[in-house]
Parts: structure tokens; C-alpha cells; sequence
């Protein structure tokens, strides 16, 4: 049978099918440490929990209007004002089905077939696929500790072509974890300004930083499109709910999109997460983010220790991107014999990188220090075998 031509940019997650392995590995009665995906062990804060229970209560399940629950859009301005100091009407801010869905609203309003899209590489692969199901043609470009593993405005200059429309940044990153500065974001904003085209910043991990203070792109570019999730800092995952802050004149026709496409997002969803900004939630978040560092740090100091950890260690998210090219040119085989040696489920780099993959993994810090600490140990071992098999 014949499927859509679109489908063939889209490729498979790689660590989709590592975790089925890992779960029958758990299920046969193995002990695997799960360091693949980006969804730490916390639950959702109980102010989240107990918000959406009462909206259930209460009959608040039917529909919001498409850009979402008025009072949500007000909530979200006020906290880009109090947390970062930007400007964002309520009215610039759409509610989405996760921030999934503000990619697609965002990729079908910028993009068109023979545009051609920047962005970094190593990269969420789910936002080339976005661009690339609405028809334009994804320049990866590839970054290294050098540039901060971040789209620069260097990089911009030199890989801009008349057809270009759009850069696409992430800050803080998956899969490296690295930020851009507001000195960095400001550049690239005016690069980018100056040649006609559109920003378009995923900042679905902001919040969660430890070594700059967090910042917003909506601060500094007043014209970029902003992705944000409640699934991050938020501790949402499951709740399925994100937003895209727009420039007012976008605000129509993205409406129009979320009219037609998802109609409005869930109506629980948006009243529970009217909570997550709470000083009683935010109390919680950030004791949970100065965690993720104790995590991180406690990581980092293990993988120096073998020799693995990264020149740059991550300012945000809760990931490693580590070079394995010592041990192994193929991730995907490192990676599963890892988890059938040692019981460890890590990610291959290929997943996000178009170039290097095959040399990269990620770690995900999102389990306690002691399995973190764990997790080394067996990782060594391996390490050991694997410099036998050189």
C-alpha cells in the first residue's frame, strides 16, 4: 500500500524501541537503570493534581475557547513579566496540545514547500520532522563545544540562502543541554530580522537551569515565536498541555490553524495547570530543579572519573551529551549491548544527530543520585570490556 510521501522525512525514534527492550529486560526480571528518556521520576505537584480534580468536580470539561482558557493565557503573560521581564499580552499566547502542538501550528504558518529551515544539529529530531511534513527543506547545521552547541549568529550568517525563511533554536537544548546568553539570542534575533526571515525558539526546559539565570527569548525578541511546555519544569508530562507566544500579528491566523486542527486543548488540563504557578507549586519545582543539579553534578563528577564527561557540562534540561568515539562508532550497538550487559538504557546519539550520532549518546539524569552513582559503576565495567574488544 501506498502511504504519503511527507511520511518519508520522518523517521523513527530510536529510543522508542530501546525502551520496549529495556521494559521485556524488567519484565524477564533484570534490574535496569532507565536513563533514555527525558521524563524524570518526579510526579505532578499536588497543587497540579488537586486543581485538576476540582475542575473535574466542578464540570469544567467542555470546551475552551481555541487559543485556550482565557485566565491561563493571563497567568502565563504575567509570569513571562515576573520570572523574565517580558512583555507578553495575554492575547499573543495560544494554549496547545502539548508543545507538540505549538510546533505544528508554528511550522504550518512559517514554513511552505522550498523554504529552507535552519537549525542546530545535534537537535530534537521531532523539529525537523515538523518542518519537514510542512514541506521545507532543513538545513542541519552542525554544532560542537565550540559554538556552545548552539545555532550562533555566525552560523546563521554563513549557512543563510535566499530561500531560507526560518531559524530554529533551542535554549536550553536536548540533546546537550547548553543555552544561549541574551547577548547570543539578541544577535541572532537581528541576523535573522535582517534577512527577511522568522525565529522560532523551543524553550520547553526553560525553568530548569543551574548555571545561568533562566531568560526567555520573548524578552529580548519581541518577534521570535516562543514554544513552551508544561511538561518540563512543570512536571506535566502526561497532561498533554504546552503554549505558543506569538507576535500579535500571527495571533489570527494561528487561531484559524487551532480552530481547524485541534479545535482547543484539554479543558482539565488547563484548569490543573492554572496551579503551576502557585507560589505553593513553584515552592516544589524549584527544590525539584536544585535536585536535577545535585543530579547532574553528582553524574558528571562519576563519567569524569572514567574519562566520559563533557567538555562543557549542560547549563539546563536534565541531559549528557556524551562523545563515546574512544569506545565505539556505532551508538546504536553501544547502546544495546550496554543495556543487555549491564542493564543501563541510554540513548544513541544518531537519534538526534544528523552528524556525529554514530559517535554521541545521551543520558538522561532523571533517577535518584544513588542509581546515577550506580549506573557509573556498570558503566565502567563496560567501558572495560569495550577497550578489550578494540
Amino acid at each position: 500500500m501506498s502511504w504519503s510521501s511527507r511520511l518519508e522525512g520522518v523517521a523513527a525514534f530510536r529510543v522508542m524501541n530501546l525502551l520496549e527492550v529495556a521494559q521485556a529486560r524488567e519484565a524477564a526480571g533484570h534490574d535496569v537503570i532507565h536513563l533514555e528518556i527525558g521524563e524524570p521520576d518526579f510526579p505532578t505537584p499536588a497543587p497540579v493534581i488537586e486543581a485538576g480534580q476540582k475542575a473535574l468536580s466542578e464540570g469544567h470539561t467542555r470546551y475552551t475557547p481555541a487559543a485556550g482558557l482565557p485566565a491561563l493565557r493571563e497567568v502565563i503573560a504575567a509570569d513571562y513579566a515576573e520570572r523574565f521581564g517580558a512583555e507578553v499580552a495575554p492575547e499573543r499566547i495560544l494554549v496547545t496540545p502539548g508543545a507538540s502542538g505549538a510546533l505544528l501550528l508554528a511550522s504550518q504558518l512559517l514554513v511552505e514547500p522550498g523554504n529552507r529551515v535552519l537549525m542546530a544539529d545535534p537537535n530534537y529530531p521531532c523539529n525537523r520532522h515538523f518542518m519537514a511534513l510542512a514541506g521545507a527543506e532543513i538545513d542541519a547545521v552542525p554544532v560542537d563545544a565550540q559554538s556552545g552547541w548552539q545555532l550562533d549568529v555566525e552560523l546563521v550568517a554563513r549557512h543563510w540562502q535566499e530561500n531560507t525563511r526560518l531559524a530554529m533554536l533551542a535554549s536550553p537544548s536536548n540533546p546537550t543541554g547548553h543555552m544561549l546568553d541574551a547577548e547570543q539570542l539578541g544577535q541572532v534575533a537581528r541576523a535573522v530580522a535582517e534577512r527577511g526571515g522568522h525565529l522560532l525558539v523551543d524553550e520547553i526546559y526553560q525553568g530548569l537551569t543551574y548555571d545561568l539565570t533562566p531568560l526567555s527569548a520573548a524578552a529580548v525578541a519581541p518577534e521570535a515565536f516562543v514554544v513552551n511546555s508544561f511538561s518540563k519544569y512543570f512536571g506535566m508530562t502526561g497532561w498533554r498541555l504546552g503554549w505558543l507566544a506569538a507576535p500579535e500579528a500571527a495571533v489570527e491566523p494561528l487561531t484559524r490553524l487551532a480552530q481547524n486542527v485541534f479545535l482547543a486543548a484539554s479543558t482539565p488540563a488547563q484548569h490543573a495547570a492554572l496551579a503551576a504557578f502557585r507560589p505553593d507549586c513553584l515552592e516544589v519545582l524549584e527544590q525539584r530543579r536544585a535536585e536535577l543539579q545535585r543530579r547532574r553534578d553528582a553524574l558528571l563528577e562519576g563519567l569524569a572519573s572514567l574519562g566520559l564527561a563533557p567538555s562543557l557540562p549542560p547549563q539546563g534540561a536534565f541531559y549528557l551529551w556524551l562523545d563515546i568515539s574512544r569506545y565505539s562508532d556505532d551508538s546504536e550497538a553501544f547502546c544495546l549491548r550496554l543495556l543487555e550487559e549491564e542493564n543501563v538504557a541510554i540513548t544513541p546519539g544518531t537519534d538526534f544527530a544528523l552528524q556525529g550520532g554514530e559517535r554521541h549518546v545521551r543520558i538522561a539524569f532523571t533517577t535518584d543520585v544513588g542509581r546515577l552513582e550506580e549506573a557509573v559503576g556498570r558503566l565502567g565495567r563496560f567501558l572495560v570490556r569495550q577497550r578489550g574488544r578494540a
